[in-house]
């Protein structure tokens, strides 16, 4: 499949503009409740607690049910049905036993989030660890790269220099932009993803996102921006998007989504700004037969008023 090039003109704050033309990519303890004859889990002294919690067959910890067979062999609930209810290490029949007394130990525990060496401070009961973990502020984030399924995960400032390096996406510093995005066909739009351009404003990183999709039976074109961060510093600032030509304009003004929420869920909800593809080679000019749109922006801190409480924008110089 021929790929078209990108080529990029510097562009920040306005000055010049960046030539984007389309990618193309293809379509990646002891025993329980229940049942004589049931041995007790025997357990060294060197065994810790954390061992005993990991699943033999996935090594996750685990939770309640906690299965175990009638020589004491544990397991999670998940990976009991995985080895179609056989013990993985004495290929017994598992039965419907559970290790009551593992779950009570697990009860007791106090854990330090599985995040603590990346800065997160906080202590958990064993059984509100997990419920924590997938929603602290501390875990890494995925790759924001929407070409491809790019399965890196990182803090910022490593994905950053990440989709650099690896992706080669266009670096810029400044809060104001303006692109031009070329395609020589724009009625194909299958599998087709824009470049993504990284904005670093405010000491933060910004993505901006253009692409083509299939909108029920219509192909559209859709930009918008990502925040990389959480969502609640993502609320301190706003962006405007502006296309148009020939006397006519499109205006998107609103909130960066933060990448925690994937590029597919911004995507699909339509929150950016989306040119329906006749206003978009109404746009482009000349024979529309080329796709040629020009998309200026901006992006804001929003400043508290200490007086009135007012939101009062800081646009970056």
């Amino acid at each position: 499949m021929d790929l078209d090039r990108v080529e990029c003109i510097t562009s920040s704050d306005g000055i010049d503009e960046d030539v984007h033309l389309l990618h193309q990519y293809p379509s990646k303890p002891h025993s329980g409740g229940g049942g004589g004859g049931v041995v007790a889990a025997v357990i060294s002294p060197s065994t810790s607690v954390h061992e005993l919690l990991e699943c033999p067959v996935c090594t996750n910890s685990m939770y309640p049910p906690i299965h175990q067979c009638h020589n004491g062999h544990t397991l999670c609930s998940t990976c009991k049905t995985r080895v179609h209810n056989r013990c993985p290490t004495c290929r017994q029949e598992l039965g419907d036993i559970r290790c009551l007394a593992l779950e009570k130990v697990a009860e007791s525990l106090e854990l330090p989030c599985r995040y603590c060496s990346l800065g997160c401070p906080d202590i958990f009961p064993y059984y509100s660890k997990l419920k924590h973990e997938a929603q602290c502020n501390f875990r890494p984030y995925t790759c924001p790269y929407a070409g491809s399924e790019c399965s890196v995960v990182g803090d910022i400032p490593f994905l950053v220099s990440h989709l650099r390096d690896d992706h080669k996406v266009d670096m810029h510093s400044g809060c104001t932009f303006n692109h031009r995005y070329v395609k020589s066909n724009p009625r194909e739009v299958e599998n087709a993803t824009w470049m993504l351009t990284v904005f670093n404003c405010f000491g933060q990183y910004f993505c901006l996102h253009f692409e083509a999709f299939q909108l029920g039976m219509a192909p559209v074109y859709m930009a918008f921006l990502r925040f990389m961060g959480d969502e609640n510093e993502a609320r301190n600032y706003s962006y405007s998007l502006e296309v148009g030509a020939n006397g006519r304009k499109l205006i998107w003004e609103g909130t960066p989504r933060s990448i925690r929420d994937s590029h597919k869920k911004v995507r699909d909800s339509h929150d950016g700004l989306i040119i329906q593809r006749n206003m978009a080679l109404f746009f482009s000019g000349g024979d529309r037969k080329e796709l040629k749109l020009r998309v200026t922006g901006r992006i804001w801190k929003e400043q508290q008023n200490p007086d009135n409480g007012v939101c009062i924008p800081n646009f970056c110089s």
